[in-house]
């Protein structure tokens, strides 16, 4: 039989079979995408919480972040495993053209997410007051409340950047986080300047805070749902392939579905629910030590509003690393070809460290110069010996996003678990001993111990499980060291130029030492011009013949 072929709207037909060309997204592409994003989403949520401190102060701040700590335990249970999982499956289905079967997987997680949203919003809306106590944050009750409905928006919106996901499309997911923030930002601001002019009390103040995160993630939410009915099945449709219309079995995508996200969702609320405990020792430690309710939430917030989100800030850059690996070597793996894997695990992990070992040492030593340029003097005093001890832990926070996301692309998706509850263990053990004899320090020492603990084992896991044994020297040693000496020379450059001007010291001290630490890994040959070439223009080497 002869074969005919004709391209009709911008499909393939041959022998019958259709098929599709659409343009590869680069994994670049994907974390280009995310790393602005996250970056303006970070941006704004300083500028949130920098005329919040002077609205509010450390006290309304304190009431907000316990009733964020409750919000992040319940999101990281609801939403951290099950949008992995469905990213994977779609993006398995996808590589292997059956549209069919990924658009029941699609349907089935959005209608498990809604469900388990609803559930949270009703419980943490009535029980707000028994979850304040837990913490014994009993003035955060109303905050609560009033993050509620949130649980409900988030889960359908992780519904949908699961999907989003598996398909290679990250704009949505990174629009839609924008959304949020801005939203939170505006709407949160307004309603606490609302609130003051009202004359209502602190916790009250904090409520109508709150109320920007909730609206703020309805309105991301309406634009996933408005983006997924524009583009219908656009993003589905893979490179030129055999499209097949194989039916799966629900009974099959729910036994899936718990196989891949248990896993995860065990690993991510370990470590939320150590948070929340966190905060509840932390104010139960302060409290019993004499601090009145107000004092010790003061001093919580004040931890919590500006040393915790600088702490933060690094790993931004390396979240969408992590986010965009899963789908790349999912879909690598899947097709059978492990060196493609493993290259994209290595290089993530390189870039991981490449991006965090200079900003956990240059917080570290900028602690006070950094946080004086966006809070008041004595809040930022105050916090910067905390966001000294912490800084150093938001390295081991950009390796630990890389490994997990190695270990849930080979389907190793409990080991993460482990990994965590001795992290846990040794966060629990050790806070309860350190803020006993040394106060609030103890609380980021703690966290550093933690995250040093996961990282150790992680990496290990990945190691045997895996068999990526990257180069330690090119991925670890160089980089410390080109980290050692931006330090030291944005230590020395902004204590010499803090006489004249102390912004103008500290943003010369982060250009000094950021153009140390390159030139030290272009000379070594760490990094090579070509390399930041590619990752400047997006090109990428063909190192492999196409599969099939």
């Amino acid at each position: 039989m002869t074969e005919t072929s004709r391209r009709r709207n911008g499909r393939w037909e041959k022998n019958g079979i259709t098929k599709h060309r659409n343009g590869k997204r680069s994994l670049f592409s994907g974390v280009m995408i995310l790393t602005v994003s996250n970056l303006l989403v970070k941006v704004t949520g300083l500028l949130f919480k920098i005329p919040m401190n002077y609205i509010v102060g450390d006290t309304g701040m304190g009431y907000f972040n316990s009733a964020y700590s409750i919000y992040t335990f319940f999101y990281m249970l609801s939403t951290s495993g099950l949008p992995v999982a469905l990213a994977v499956m779609v993006s398995e289905k996808r590589a292997a053209g059956n549209i069919t079967a990924a658009k029941t997987i699609y349907r089935t997680a959005l209608a498990l997410f809604a469900a388990g949203g609803l559930g949270v919003f009703l419980l943490m809306f009535f029980a707000s007051g028994e979850l304040a106590e837990l913490i014994r944050s009993e003035k955060s009750a109303l905050s609560v409340a009033a993050a509620a409905p949130t649980m409900l928006f988030i889960c359908v919106s992780s519904a949908m950047r699961g999907y989003f996901q598996g398909c290679g499309n990250l704009l949505p997911t990174a629009v839609s986080q924008l959304i949020e923030a801005v939203g939170k930002l505006v709407i949160g601001i307004s309603a606490a300047g609302y609130a003051i002019r009202m004359g209502y009390t602190v916790p009250v103040i904090a409520a109508y805070a709150v109320s920007g995160l909730t609206l703020g993630s309805l309105a991301g939410m309406v634009y996933l749902l408005i983006a997924k009915f524009l583009r219908g099945d656009r993003d589905l449709l893979p490179d030129p392939l055999e499209i097949r219309n194989e039916r799966v079995p629900r009974k099959e995508i729910l036994r899936r579905f718990l196989k891949i996200s248990l896993p995860i969702t065990v690993s991510a609320s370990v470590m939320s629910l150590t948070n929340m405990i966190d905060t509840a020792l932390i104010q139960r430690v302060l409290q019993n030590a004499g601090m009145a309710e107000e004092e010790a939430a003061a001093l919580f917030g004040n931890y919590t509003s500006l040393a915790v989100p600088m702490f933060n800030l690094p790993p931004v850059f390396v979240y969408p690393i992590a986010y965009s690996l899963v789908p790349v070597a999912a879909a690598a793996l899947s097709s059978g070809d492990r060196r493609k894997a493993a290259d994209a695990a290595e290089a993530a992990l390189r870039a991981a460290v490449l991006i965090g070992m200079p900003c956990a040492l240059g917080l570290t030593v900028l602690a006070d110069p950094v946080l004086c340029i966006f809070y008041r003097p004595e809040s930022a005093h105050l916090a910067s010996p905390l966001l000294m001890l912490l800084a150093p832990s938001s390295l081991f926070v950009c390796i630990l996003a890389v490994t997990n996301s190695i270990l849930q692309s080979c389907g190793e998706e409990r080991k993460p678990v482990i990994s965590m509850l001795c992290g846990a263990a040794v966060k629990c053990v050790s806070n309860v001993i350190l803020l006993r004899h040394i106060g609030i320090a103890g609380a980021p020492i703690s966290t550093f111990l933690c995250y040093l603990t996961v990282t150790v084992i992680n990496f290990a896991f990945v190691v045997k499980c895996t068999g990526i044994c990257p180069d330690f020297s090119k991925i670890f040693l160089l980089p410390a060291a080109a980290g050692f000496a931006c330090a030291v020379t944005a230590s020395a450059v902004n204590g010499l130029l803090a006489v004249f001007s102390a912004k103008s010291a500290c943003f010369s001290a982060i250009f000094a030492g950021a153009a140390v630490y390159a030139a030290i890994l272009l000379l070594s040959g760490n990094i090579t011009i070509d390399e930041i070439k590619t990752i400047v223009t997006g090109a990428k080497k063909q190192d492999h013949e196409p599969n099939g």
